[in-house]
């Protein structure tokens, strides 16, 4: 288990983008982003900063159910 690297916002959109994520909007410095699973769908805004804390980073990766390896260094 690695550590987390700092990542900006359009980094971490890159990383959901190549797992199935899809921008739906942006409002002012935070970008939506959606993906349809099953019966559901899971939304995500992710802020867009040129660098997302640590926590927030954490809270990002757990809403989008992704394993964390996909944002380590």
């Amino acid at each position: 288990m690695g550590k987390l690297r700092v990542l900006s916002g359009k980094d971490v959109c890159k990383i959901l983008m190549q797992n199935g994520f899809v921008e739906i909007r942006q409002k002012g410095s935070h970008i939506i982003m959606q993906k349809k699973v099953e019966n559901s769908t899971i939304t995500i805004p992710i802020p867009n900063h040129f660098e997302i804390k640590i926590g927030t980073l954490q809270s990002i990766i757990r809403q989008s159910k992704l394993s964390k390896e996909r944002f380590e260094a």
